[in-house]
């Protein structure tokens, strides 16, 4: 592999040694080191502000017509100490990267241009507090089917009357499915809201609307022109202008770039609107998701405009999508589009726009253009929108030069002109931002000019598996999705996979497919994917104790296949980096991610060992009342208040009939038994997941403590230096002086228990992986079930620099990620509660000792053979950066109390180490095994070497039940004999509780 050059490719100026590059199709450091970049989204959580999950409706539109409220908070808490244990734990975990999600709302929620700078330096606060953890970040501007308001994240509310809609109608006509008012707003049980229904609003009348208006306005909605300009570049502008200004204010934090936020994504999952639809009569044919009530295009413009409507219904099981009869929508006269008395002479007076005389309110836009007739609700264009039109800024301002008349292809025609002006302003803040390209799901990704990427671009394609998302079940057979899509089989029945080795083979070739897609497209660069993971609520919340008697309580075995299958997709010959969804502080087994009931969150508080988890926590949407709910969701005493916005808003000032569904098969599913089916508990609350005594006990202490993968950068003396200077940083305006300083938590004394407490299927995402190599990976494989890592590399000369020219260099390790969950001595996991005594003493990290490297080759030791673990007490920096022979220093900047990390000692390992060449040794503390080997002088020649490493005695049994020895590939209750004894396991994992809240890997 060709050296990396010693400047930036986007500026020309001289690298710093903590920079990234993106070359050869990998991620590289300053050595030439092949990175591989493995964390998580922080957070779900912010698709909303604190305490408004999705599912409250009290004051939902109230707040949002007045401007909304702020997001300071999100994804962390820096008040009360938590944001140190959540990021203790990710780091632990051995995750590097953190995909920051921020959505266009919480900036400028207010009205237009109006921002909330608070929020702003709130996050530049939380940046902070990520940077003392050794992350690095990139950017997330994240949306779901538009805004919070059209059923999913992103946008603030203003932006929907913007383009002439009344919200609060959405739901009448099934325009938008909105989870607080779900099936009715007058009636709403957002409980029974279906698995990933949300997710067919792109393909409803809100979205689709919205979408084309945001990316091709001008083109297919010439007459809607707001403050002058049309609604396309009025929306673009306003979005680019808030994520511009908080670049800005990182930027101008001083200490931010590069060294954590190195790169930004594009807008998440960006929605097609009916850009390319062939025909308003007919359901596309690529329309794969069709769940619960689905209208052709043309049936949902009539029902915005209130009338009634028979339209096919779906369900979705194990098979795909079934037609299940027909559902007749009556709104009941209630339209989307906002009444003409909304906006006097075309000034709106809450939001302060002005509309131009021609945009009519009150008037389907689409009807106003002529694409369809209301008075007869035919489609008078039914391909208006496959073709391209007319657009007066052709080939201006880096527009498309693409005339009318022409198929529409979307990723080049629409999203590639607005990407061009997201990263010509993000690139004034930021001139050596990573860009991280994401079209469209499975969307190929656009040609880009190398003058616009400069060198800095990756591939952040999102990638699930379909089927256990939507249908919540890890089946036995499954279809590779990607390849039908990309026409890899004539038949549907062949891309069928049947058996669980054919479907993690199918989902490694998915992936592989995403990783050539930039190379093939872009040019030499790395794919990270931007999402991938499972619902953890599988099988009706089995694994949360809500079926079966409570029997499967904390068995999270099919998650821990379902998602090591995933995952391991990325391993292999693919060797990816990947960013999980999702860490979500305050998620609970009663609401999941506080989002459309989606619960993928690596971690619960409900999870949490001896927690007691509350069927249901009151909120501002649930009152006590005399009576209990009769669908067993709410506790004794408490039922729902029936508070609701069904009363008119700004935009509706006569109270109209309700809406209703008439006939056919109602619109909301049945609620899973599972839901119905819920042991009574106490109704008392644990608290949010921000409350942490319940964890863990609180003292005061002084001093600094240490963390998982502090980042110290070498300098080319051999010592270790910062990389910036504390008197030059300019602090955020958020000052949080006034308040009370936060509670300082005292680190668990096993490690093991820290790292598994209040974890879902730990065992699958905490996986050894190789975070820096001299040279390039050939191929990582894990075998989860005997816990057995191997890992090929291919090393060249050119795989390090000059050693003749460059005076400093100083030689690479390769760098592996080896998780203490997988590779822990039995006495760490037996009893969660104790430090271990070893050789007589207590385990003391303080009393370190100098061990050689240790070589082991030919052979991988035998269970009876006592391995002695070794430990080199050189720190270099964890992933990225030259390795330093210098001790561990602290990071400057961070501060004296609040640092929360339990302390792994050398004896908490119990390993075997195969290496086929060269010598390797244990950084116990920050769970990094350093490989070093010879590297040919030649650039020519080639050479390979492997490592192997498992664990003393086979994996760590899981326990559910009191039974251990469960095996991970099968999942089978039965006790294996001969597995290590612990009868006393399940007391000492989960206490007195009987097992209420064990997690289980």
């Amino acid at each position: 592999m060709p050296r990396v050059p010693s400047t930036s490719s986007a500026t020309n100026r001289p690298v710093p040694q903590h920079y990234i590059h993106t070359a050869h199709g990998n991620f590289l450091d300053s050595t030439g080191r092949v990175l591989i970049l493995r964390g998580v989204n922080l957070s779900g959580s912010s698709k909303a502000a604190c305490d408004r999950p999705s599912y409250e409706l009290e004051d939902f539109w109230e707040t949002a017509e007045n401007g909304g409220e702020s997001f300071v908070g999100r994804p962390l808490n820096l008040e009360d100490g938590s944001a140190d244990v959540h990021l203790a734990r990710l780091r632990g975990w051995g995750f590097n990267v953190i995909r920051y999600v921020v959505t266009w709302e919480a900036l400028e929620h207010a009205g237009p241009r109006q921002y909330d700078y608070e929020f702003m330096d709130y996050t530049v606060a939380v940046l902070r507090k990520i940077k003392e953890y050794g992350f690095r970040v990139y950017m997330d501007p994240h949306q779901d089917v538009w805004s919070r308001f059209s059923g999913g994240s992103g946008a603030p509310y203003w932006t929907l009357p913007a383009c002439g809609l009344n919200p609060r109608n959405f739901s009448a006509s099934m325009s938008a499915i909105i989870h607080s008012e779900y099936p009715l707003p007058t009636s709403p049980e957002p409980e029974s809201l279906p698995a990933m229904i949300w997710s067919t609003n792109y393909n409803r009348l809100i979205s689709q609307t919205v979408w084309t208006l945001f990316f091709a306005g001008r083109m297919y909605a010439p007459k809607c022109i707001i403050d002058g300009i049309n609604i396309q570049d009025w929306l673009q502008q306003h979005f680019v202008a808030a994520f511009g200004l908080l670049a800005d204010r990182i930027k101008e934090a001083g200490d931010l770039y590069d060294d954590c936020v190195f790169a930004w994504d594009s807008m998440n999952e960006p929605g097609e609107g009916f850009l390319g639809l062939a025909n308003l009569n007919e359901t596309p044919k690529h329309q794969a998701l069709k769940k619960g009530p689905t209208p052709t295009p043309i049936q949902s413009l009539r029902l915005g405009t209130g009338v009634p409507q028979t339209v096919e219904n779906f369900d979705f099981g194990a098979m795909g999508p079934s037609r299940n009869g027909t559902v007749t929508i009556d709104p009941a006269g209630r339209s989307v589009w906002s009444e003409p008395s909304t906006e006097v002479d075309g000034v709106n007076q809450r939001w302060g726009w002005k509309r131009d005389s021609d945009w009519e309110l009150g008037t389907c836009v689409w009807a106003l253009h002529g694409v369809w007739e209301p008075s007869s609700g035919q489609a008078l264009i039914p391909d208006y929108f496959a073709f391209t039109r007319k657009d007066p800024k052709l080939g201006q301002d880096g527009e498309e030069t693409k005339g009318p008349g022409l198929p529409v292809d979307f990723v080049p025609d629409f999203w590639r002109p607005f990407w061009r002006k997201y990263v010509r302003r993000i690139r004034q803040a930021h001139p050596e931002a990573v860009w991280f390209i994401q079209p469209p799901v499975f969307v190929q990704p656009a040609p880009l000019e190398e003058e616009e990427l400069r060198g800095r671009a990756a591939y952040s394609a999102h990638y699930y598996d379909g089927l256990t998302l939507m249908t919540r079940h890890w089946n036995w057979f499954n279809a590779d999705a990607l390849g039908l899509l990309r026409g890899k089989y004539k038949t549907t029945i062949a891309a069928v996979k049947i058996g669980n080795a054919a479907i993690r083979a199918s989902l490694r070739s998915q992936l592989s497919i995403l990783k050539e897609d930039p190379i093939e497209i872009l040019g030499p660069y790395p794919t990270l994917i931007g999402e991938i993971g499972v619902p953890m609520e599988m099988d009706g919340k089995r694994a949360y104790g809500y079926t079966d008697g409570g029997k499967y309580k904390g068995d999270y075995g099919q998650q821990v296949k379902a998602l090591d299958a995933s995952l391991n997709g990325a391993d292999g010959p693919n060797a990816m980096s990947y960013t999980t969804w999702t860490y979500c502080p305050d998620n609970n087994h009663q609401w999941g991610d506080g989002w459309n009931l989606e619960d993928l969150s690596l971690w619960s508080a409900d999870d949490v060992r001896g927690a007691r988890a509350p069927r249901m926590t009151p909120s501002r949407n649930y009152l006590r009342t005399p009576s209990s709910s009769k669908a067993q969701l709410l506790p004794s005493g408490m039922s729902r208040s029936r508070t609701s916005s069904s009363s008119s808003g700004p935009d509706e000032a006569i109270r109209q009939p309700q809406p209703t569904y008439v006939s056919g098969t109602p619109p909301r599913l049945a609620t899973p038994a599972a839901l119905t089916s819920a042991p009574n508990e106490s109704a008392e609350s644990i608290g949010s997941a921000l409350t942490l005594a319940n964890e863990y006990r609180l003292r005061s202490r002084t001093g600094n403590g240490v963390r998982f993968g502090d980042t110290p950068v070498p300098n080319k003396a051999g010592g270790v230096s910062m990389n910036i200077d504390p008197s030059a940083v300019s602090f955020p305006e958020f000052d949080s002086s006034s308040r009370s300083p936060p509670p300082v938590y005292t680190p668990p004394a096993n490690p093991y228990a820290f790292l598994t407490d209040g974890a879902r299927a730990v065992s699958a995402f905490a996986r050894p992986y190789p975070q820096a190599t001299v040279g390039r990976p050939k191929t990582i494989d894990f075998d989860i079930g005997k816990a057995e890592f191997t890992y090929t590399v291919i090393v060249n000369g050119g795989d390090v620099p000059d050693r003749k020219v460059d005076e400093a260099y100083v030689p690479q390790v390769t760098e592996i990620y080896l998780p203490l969950v997988h590779f822990a001595s039995k006495q760490w996991w037996e009893d969660l509660e104790s430090v271990p005594q070893v050789g007589g003493r207590a385990s003391d990290s303080s009393a370190k000792e100098d061990y050689p490297p240790r070589s082991r080759s030919d052979t991988l030791a035998s269970e009876s053979e006592n391995v002695p673990v070794v430990n080199s007490i050189l720190s270099s920096s964890l992933t990225l950066g030259r390795a330093s022979a210098s001790g561990y220093q602290p990071h400057p900047l961070s501060p004296s109390a609040s640092h929360y990390e339990p302390t792994i000692p050398l004896e908490a390992y119990s390993i075997a180490v195969d290496v086929s060449c060269g010598s390797w040794q244990l950084d116990s503390q920050k769970q990094i095994l350093r490989w070093s080997y010879p590297v040919p002088e030649s650039l020519d020649r080639d050479v390979e070497y492997t490592i192997k490493i498992k664990r003393m005695g086979g994996a760590i049994p899981r326990v559910v039940n009191g039974t251990i020895g469960q095996d991970y590939s099968t999942g089978g209750g039965q006790k294996k004999k001969g597995a290590e004894e612990g009868s006393s396991i399940w007391e000492a994992c989960c206490g007195s509780e009987g097992g209420v809240g064990c997690t289980i890997m």
